[in-house]
């Protein structure tokens, strides 16, 4: 079988308060939010702005899970690193499903209020989610470091 590659990088605004829970057998941290994606383009048709608006569930594991419902709220703006998930279940008699993102990394940005949160203990930093909890592990790590605009390539 091939390998595939599966890596999601996201910036956004929070769309609700981080609502943050345990795994019932092993107490694992895990934060849910929503994360709003804005695109700004001008329309071909009538020349004019025109903005589109995607929503984007967002679950984040252990360590970083507890920061990110400690550090964030409603509109404030992340940068979200992570991997496509999808889900399906039954409700209702009806089949459902679902895709979001499982969040690897989540940089705190200046915007949507807020400032930095401080750095996390490197020692506390490496927090393994349980394999039956997840796929693969959270890496807990908060880029602390404040990034030159003029040294974007783009």
């Amino acid at each position: 079988m091939s390998r595939s590659f599966n890596q999601v990088i996201l910036m956004g605004n929070l769309t609700r308060d981080p609502e943050l829970r345990a795994t019932s057998g092993s107490g694992v941290s895990i934060c849910r939010f929503g994360l709003a994606l804005n695109r700004e383009y001008t329309s071909q048709t009538d020349n004019q702005k025109v903005e589109e608006v995607t929503f984007v569930d967002i679950v984040v594991w252990g360590k970083l899970a507890e920061v990110v419902n400690q550090y964030c709220r409603k509109g404030k703006q992340v940068l979200v690193s992570g991997r496509l998930t999808s889900s399906s279940w039954e409700q209702d008699g009806q089949k459902r499903s679902k895709v979001e993102v499982t969040a690897q990394s989540v940089i705190f940005t200046q915007g949507g209020g807020g400032g930095m949160p401080p750095p996390i203990d490197p020692a506390s930093a490496n927090d393994r989610v349980p394999a039956s909890e997840a796929d693969e592990t959270v890496d807990d790590k908060i880029e602390t470091e404040k990034i030159n605009i003029d040294d974007v390539p783009f």
